[in-house]
Formats: C-alpha cells, structure tokens, sequence
C-alpha cells in the first residue's frame, strides 16, 4: 500500500432519483439499498482500504450529514470529513479535497470516487487502480475510467477512445472526446462502434496535475481555494469554507475540466460496475426470483407479478397481486408506485410533492 495514495469520496448528493427511501434527510448512499447488510457509503469505504491508509481516505459532504458519516465510518476522524455548506457540483469538492491534502502530502496520488456505486469485481477494480496511478504518475496526465457498455444506455456519458500506444497497460487509451446522455439512437451508434466506453465519474491524478488544470481551466476557483493555504486542517478551515463557496460556480469536475483538458487519458475498465442512479438500475442488480421480481424485504408476498422491484421494510407485510413492470417503495411514511419504463419521472413526482405538500416530504 501507497502512504501517497488519497481517496476521496463524494458523499453529498440526494439521490432524489431513488425516492422515496432516499431524501433530504437521510441520502440514498447512508441507504443498504441491496440489502446487504452494509451502506453504499460503506461498501464505497471498504473498497479503499486495500488501496491507501485509512487516514488518507476524506469524506466531501454536506454539513447536514457529517454526523451520518462519522456514525457509519467510525474509522474516520472528524478532520477527514470535509463539510460543504452548499450544494455546488463536483468541481468545488474536488478543489476542496486537493487543496486539503495539498497540505499534508505534496506529492499525493488521488482517487475520486461517488459514495453511491456499486463494484462487483474488487479484484479487478484494484489492478484498474494500480494501472491509473502508474499512468498518472508516468504521464502527469488526467485519468478517468471508462465501463464497457452492456447496452446503448441514455442516461450515461460516453467517452470516445482512440488506440494510442501506451507503455503502462494496453488499457490505458488517449480519450477523444467525452458525450453526455445521447439520445437512443445515437447511444445505439456508440454501442455497435466499439470505441465509446461508459464514463464512471470515477477520476485518478497526482496532487499537482489536478491543481495546475485548475488553474488553467478554472482559474477564479483555484484562486479563491488558494487563499486558504495554511487554513486547511486548522480551526479556520469551517469559516474559511463558508465564506467562499456561495461564490463557487455550480459545476461539475467533467464539464469544468475533464472535457476541456487535452491530457487526460481513459483506462478501459469491466468490473461489474453501476452507478445505481434508479430504482430501475437497482433491479438488474438484485436477486431475482422465477418472475424476474428484485426484492429487498423478508415479508413480501406476490401473486401473479413479474419483472418487478419491491423494497419493503422488513417489519411490514406486503402483498402484490398482478402487477408486470412496476416499481413499489415503501417506506415509514411514503408508498411509491409507478411502471418501471417511467422512472425518469420520479424527479418531477419530488418536485410536484415538495410545492404541494412541503419539503419535510422530500
């Protein structure tokens, strides 16, 4: 193991997607969604420790669920979770991270991964790890992972690879050029050409390859990071960051510098990866009884249902009768029912229900 090797997990969405179980108050990543027995935090925590020292993994998070982080990471001293104040995209948390370790290790490797992902294949994700920081240190140059596609999916970015030589690993490849969210046909286009790979959102560089692209492609937030210099890690850090991240642009580290930068490479990758962005991604990774159903409760009792996903607490009794298609969530307070080839409409469901029935609903 590295004593250079940082992880940072970013732990600060809603996952709105995934409501009902996931909202405001308590995110889907604090959520064992598979019914495992473990978190998505936890799972995404665990997959790191073989790769840096446990005090060199940093949570980003919001302020609200710092207290949520240190209870289900207890490993984890309150120092290394780093608190948001605001909801400003990808970008401001990993300006915020790097500039962290920036004053502890200068010579840092870093791993930037989603708290929310599933990883089936550990065995393989690590050897991928190891080729990325090789080839980051080698070249310098900004690395992302790339998924093999299983199907012409719209709602993931693509990245576009062409078959440079590389002297780290035949996997590793010079990325041409990144597309968000295509619509199907294009998707389908990207599928049948061979050279378009998923992107993971799941980056690897050295301390300084990160910071000078910053610096070139987001110069007011590298300045404004900047002026803490020697803040981090101190009694001034909270009231530093609170000062300057309502001025932060709200904008993701892909559109902000992966997609602009002209070295970054893409290590092609198949480790049983999902982003689990939807109840409906959710279902292709549970166990499925002889109707294709994905269930995740002890108590749930089907008639004639098929190709559905059910998740009920395990303390209630649930009984389906002729449903084909459907996802159903129940939680304390809140029961969704809605056909699975209309989950894109889960986000409008939370919008309509926070303007008509409040907030402490979402």
């Amino acid at each position: 193991m590295n004593k250079k090797n940082y992880c940072v997990i970013m732990a600060g969405g809603i996952g709105s997607r995934f409501w009902p179980m996931s909202r405001t108050a308590f995110p889907k990543q604090f959520h064992d969604i598979l019914g495992v027995g473990r978190t998505l935090l936890q799972m995404t925590y665990d997959r790191f420790l073989p790769v840096c020292p446990t005090e060199n993994i940093l949570v980003v998070t919001n302020e609200r669920y710092k207290s949520l982080v240190l209870e289900q990471l207890p490993g984890l001293k309150p120092e290394q979770v780093l608190c948001e104040p605001y909801m400003r995209n990808t970008a401001p948390c990993v300006a915020y991270a790097a500039f962290w370790i920036a004053e502890r290790e200068p010579d840092a490797n870093i791993i930037v991964a989603p708290s929310d992902h599933l990883i089936l294949k550990d065995d393989e994700f690590r050897n991928i790890i190891d080729i990325s920081i090789r080839q980051a240190k080698a070249s310098g140059h900004l690395v992302t992972l790339g998924i093999k596609p299983t199907r012409p999916d719209t709602g993931y970015g693509y990245i576009q690879w062409a078959d440079v030589k590389n002297d780290i690993d035949e996997k590793v490849k010079k990325v041409k050029t990144f597309t968000e969210k295509p619509d199907l046909e294009l998707a389908k286009d990207f599928l049948d050409s061979g050279d378009f790979y998923w992107n993971s959102g799941i980056f690897i560089w050295t301390l300084n390859s990160i910071l000078n692209a910053f610096e070139l492609y987001l110069p007011e937030m590298f300045r404004s990071f900047s002026e803490g210099q020697g803040v981090y890690g101190t009694d001034g850090e909270k009231a530093f960051i609170n000062a300057i991240y309502p001025a932060c642009d709200n904008i993701s580290i892909d559109y902000g510098i992966m997609e602009k930068a002209k070295n970054v490479n893409v290590v092609l990758s198949d480790f049983g990866w999902s982003d689990l962005g939807t109840w409906g991604s959710l279902h292709t990774h549970l166990a499925h009884d002889s109707h294709q159903n994905g269930i995740v409760g002890k108590n749930v009792v089907l008639y004639n249902c098929a190709d559905n996903v059910v998740n009920i607490p395990n303390d209630k009794l649930a009984v389906l009768h002729g449903l084909n298609g459907y996802i159903v969530v129940d939680t304390e307070n809140i029961l969704l029912v809605c056909k699975k080839e209309d989950e894109q409409k889960i986000k409008q469901f939370v919008n309509d229900v926070k303007i008509s029935k409040g907030e402490s609903w979402t």
